[in-house]
């Protein structure tokens, strides 16, 4: 499973995004469960979030759902945060 995750806005407008494949690690299990939580949760009913606040796009194996802070499910922020910083 590919897990990309594309961070753009916040004050300072630089963009971020790391990219994880979970093909060989030890806890494949564990972030498949949490990208198939994010997937199901959707988009955030259009609502992008504040200004100066992050947005995300999220992308799982080619499905892509878009989401910004504040408005950021349990799932869409632990994913986030996992992606963002073991993500290269």
């Amino acid at each position: 499973m590919r897990i990309r995750v594309r961070r753009t806005g916040g004050f300072a407008g630089i963009e971020r995004s790391a990219e994880v494949d979970t093909a060989d690690r030890p806890d494949a299990g564990d972030w498949h469960t949490l990208a198939v939580a994010v997937l199901a949760d959707g988009d955030d009913d259009g609502d992008r979030g504040v200004p100066d606040g992050f947005s995300y796009e999220i992308t799982v194996d080619g499905r892509t759902v878009r989401c910004g802070d504040p408005h950021l499910t349990e799932a869409q922020r632990a994913l986030v945060s996992r992606v963002l910083k073991e993500g290269a």
